[in-house]
């Protein structure tokens, strides 16, 4: 009587090509900053951002690029004024998130850190504020309802990026 052995010796080999197969594929969050970061212009970078605050302004700016003010609104650690202020600063950034956007890091961010947003087109500047809630993830503070406030110029930022401390990794001047 002869044994058929066939199925026996692939079906290990199946299980083990779906193992592989399912450890190499990415969570929902991983896919979709992926697919965001490809569907994006670079953000260029001045200053020394940590990787919480480098996500959170990288999202900052393609929501903004989209004009997806629910996108952005969700970003907010506190939403009391979060959908007035993602709606003003859509308005007043979005079209020139589309371009080049460079973000200057300012302080060491390891809880929270300012960044200067400098859109290229138009000459617009931003500042805006990342930093770490209340659930221990990073997020943006949106606390501009006024449009007037959400637009202001900051008055203490150089007008191109890198012209102050940005590029400081936080450690005390040598010297």
């Amino acid at each position: 009587m002869a044994r058929k052995t066939g199925f026996i010796r692939f079906a290990p080999a199946a299980v083990v090509a779906g193992a592989l197969l399912a450890g190499c594929a990415s969570d929902d969050k991983s896919l979709t900053y992926q697919t965001d970061y490809g569907n994006h212009r670079p953000l260029r970078i001045v200053g020394y951002p940590s990787t919480g605050s480098l996500e959170t302004v990288q999202k900052a700016v393609w929501r903004l690029a989209d004009g997806d003010t629910d996108g952005l609104a969700a970003l907010a650690v506190d939403g009391k004024h979060a959908d007035a202020t993602a709606r003003n600063w859509v308005k007043a950034f979005g079209a020139a998130a589309k371009e080049d956007v460079t973000a200057d890091f300012y302080d060491e961010g390891s809880v929270r850190q300012v960044v200067v947003l400098y859109f290229t087109k138009g000459g617009r500047i931003k500042e805006i504020e990342a930093r770490i809630g209340e659930d221990g993830s990073w997020g943006l503070t949106l606390d501009e309802p006024d449009p007037a406030e959400a637009t202001a110029k900051p008055d203490w930022a150089p007008p191109k990026p890198g012209g102050t401390s940005s590029r400081t990794s936080g450690a005390p001047p040598e010297g």
